[in-house]
């Protein structure tokens, strides 16, 4: 029979650390806090949170509670599952590995196998 010639492994991730869903979802907050043009405070006490605690929300220093994320997102006029889509849809694109083809092709020697 033949030899079994070992492939070339693709990165899992970019080169460096994997983003935080803290510090996504911080900057989805702001975003859209921006986009309404409000305040901190604004947004706060409709959200019934402290304009610090949101601040801090917001620069990914504080890991809010399910309950937390709900009210802040309630202030926003958004949904806890638009929100959490939008983050996990920024997730996905900083943490998507090249694709699996071009590593390999990139690298030197690339075989193919054949049945």
């Amino acid at each position: 029979m033949s030899d079994l010639v070992p492939f070339p492994r693709a990165p899992r991730r970019p080169s460096g650390p994997e983003p935080l869903w803290r510090h996504l979802l911080g900057d989805q907050l702001r975003r859209r806090r921006h986009d309404r043009d409000e305040t901190l405070t604004e947004t706060a006490e409709k959200a019934g949170v402290s304009p610090q605690y949101l601040s801090e929300v917001e620069r990914g220093l504080k890991e809010p509670s399910s309950e937390m994320i709900a009210a802040i997102a309630g202030a926003l006029d958004t949904s806890l599952i638009d929100l959490t889509s939008a983050v996990a849809d920024e997730l996905r694109t900083a943490a998507t590995p090249a694709p699996a083809s071009a590593a390999v092709s990139a690298g030197r020697g690339a075989f193919a196998l054949a049945a």
